[in-house]
């Protein structure tokens, strides 16, 4: 049996798995029909574009049983979702334990105004502000792939308040206005819950400035390492802040918090980085690009966050801070802190930081060439089928390629690696050059 065979057979037998989840018989072959309109090659993904793809022949009857199935059949996308990220997972995990589970964000530009969850809000497709949707993602990586196991349309809270908009777009009652951190913590719970197996969370500033966040993560048990801006207050190693004054002798409680003064202040991670001696920068290469090897320079050292301590009783545990400065640039360019155990290496510090950049290649084939942002609809329910199904019929892909031996990003279904292009939070958006 050749390997166009044998791929044709755990395509059949995939979807086979895909159909027990969406319901009733009737379902099985929309489903099966949209998939394959994802994957052949065309400019849009939208419903009437792959009807006309899948079945030339009888394009009304194929649009309206497909639009019908992604826009308003009850089935469950969470449940979509799970099988695709088992399948994944199963070929993935043959190459190496997933490492990490990736937190992020991708926004889809709109025009209009009627779109669930549509804003004029920071859109990472496009580098800047502009009106469009966006979903928050939890994606599984190892050294070989990655693939979104949980995900979420953001709604902003100019929506969430609105129940005339909230009705037409059918947005369940359930949904309350969350920030983006909130959002991620719910999916990694949803993670938690369905057993997929632990790993080190990883996330940019636009989750690492929010204490609220990491201090999520360490209640659940896991270790991170997210991004942090410049403005983060921390207690270098030797630093920390001063203990609650002595008993009075006057009536009243005895103070327990720690404390602050102008003379005794963290400082903010940019000012740590700036002052750190020469000697205590390494240049690193942590991975091949398609330019060589990826190198630059970082130190990493052990702070304690100081963010509103004077309203607690007990520090905060060390971690760690990690810094890369190119040595070309005239101030550090990231900041990362991690709770990895005390004794790592740099060099896995910063291979751990680095692979979050993993998921932005995701994205981009997931829009590219899945059509991820082709999707027409207004609805909260169609936006998350659309999204559940474009994953699904990635993950295959993601699983096939991961069974070469030995894993190859190359071509598969006519889908090519692409170069990377990133426009990280906060930065310009003319500043796209490629980083991973």
């Amino acid at each position: 049996m050749g390997m166009d065979t044998e791929r044709t057979t755990r395509f059949e037998a995939y979807i086979n798995e895909l159909a027990t989840v969406v319901g009733h018989e009737d379902r099985h072959e929309p489903m099966r029909a949209y998939c394959q309109g994802l994957v052949l090659p065309g400019d849009r993904k939208s419903v009437e574009p792959m009807a006309a793809r899948v079945d030339p022949m009888h394009v009304q009857s194929r649009h309206q049983s497909m639009h019908h199935f992604v826009a308003d059949s009850p089935w469950e996308d969470a449940e979509v979702m799970r099988v695709a990220r088992n399948w994944a997972l199963e070929a993935m995990e043959e190459q190496g334990p997933i490492e990490a589970w990736i937190v992020d964000d991708t926004g889809f530009p709109k025009k209009g105004v009627h779109s669930v969850g549509v804003a004029h809000q920071y859109c990472g497709a496009l580098g800047k502000t502009a009106n469009s949707q966006c979903a928050v993602s939890v994606s599984l990586s190892n050294r070989v792939a990655s693939i979104p196991g949980a995900l979420r349309l953001y709604l902003p809270e100019v929506w969430a308040k609105d129940m005339a908009r909230r009705e037409k777009v059918g947005v369940p009652a359930s949904i309350a206005f969350q920030t983006k951190w909130q959002i991620a913590l719910d999916l990694i719970d949803q993670l938690n819950k369905d057993g997929v197996r632990k790993a080190a969370v990883l996330a940019d500033a636009g989750y690492g400035d929010a204490t609220a966040f990491r201090e999520g993560l360490s209640k659940r048990g896991f270790l991170y390492t997210v991004g942090v801006g410049p403005q983060v207050t921390v207690w270098a190693t030797g630093e920390g802040p001063l203990s609650p004054p002595a008993p009075s002798k006057m009536r009243g409680r005895p103070a327990t918090r720690l404390r602050r003064d102008a003379e005794h202040r963290p400082r903010n991670v940019k000012e740590v980085a700036m002052a750190l001696p020469k000697k205590a920068w390494q240049d690193v290469a942590w991975t091949e690009g398609t330019r060589g090897k990826l190198t630059s320079r970082f130190a990493a050292l052990r702070v304690r966050v100081a963010s509103r301590d004077f309203k607690r009783t007990e520090v905060r545990d060390a971690e760690w801070l990690l810094v890369e400065w190119p040595e070309a640039d005239a101030e550090p360019a990231k900041y990362w802190l991690s709770s990895e155990p005390a004794g790592t290496p740099l060099l896995e510090l910063v291979a751990k930081a680095k692979l979050r950049w993993r998921v932005e290649r995701d994205y981009q084939e997931l829009k590219d060439e899945i059509g991820l942002d082709h999707y027409e609809g207004r609805g909260w329910r169609g936006f998350h089928h659309h999204a559940s199904l474009c994953i699904a019929t990635y993950a295959f892909i993601v699983a096939e390629r991961a069974r070469l031996s030995p894993p190859s990003p190359r071509s598969l279904f006519g889908i090519k690696e692409p170069a990377v292009s990133i426009c990280p939070r906060g930065r310009p958006t003319a500043d796209k050059s490629p980083t991973t």
